[in-house]
């Protein structure tokens, strides 16, 4: 290979890599925003689910209060 042809590979490399780094900084930012995303759903789901319970009591019974159905 000659001098140039090799100056060549290395620039295009070099362009490569940059693009990559450029990528993986943005996956980067993009996967922060969606894990704090996720902890604020979390966040309301918990609520809601706390504010469920207090508003209607369950008229399930626990599964050791339930009569076994007929059948068995």
């Amino acid at each position: 290979m000659t001098e140039k042809s090799l100056e060549t590979r290395l620039e295009e490399l070099e362009t490569r890599l940059a693009f990559q780094d450029d990528v993986i900084n943005i996956l980067n930012e993009q996967v922060a925003r969606q894990e704090l995303e996720l902890r604020e759903l979390w966040d309301a789901k918990r609520h809601l689910h706390k504010q469920i319970k207090e508003m209607a009591p369950s008229n399930i019974k626990p599964e050791e209060e339930e009569t076994p159905p007929p059948h068995y």
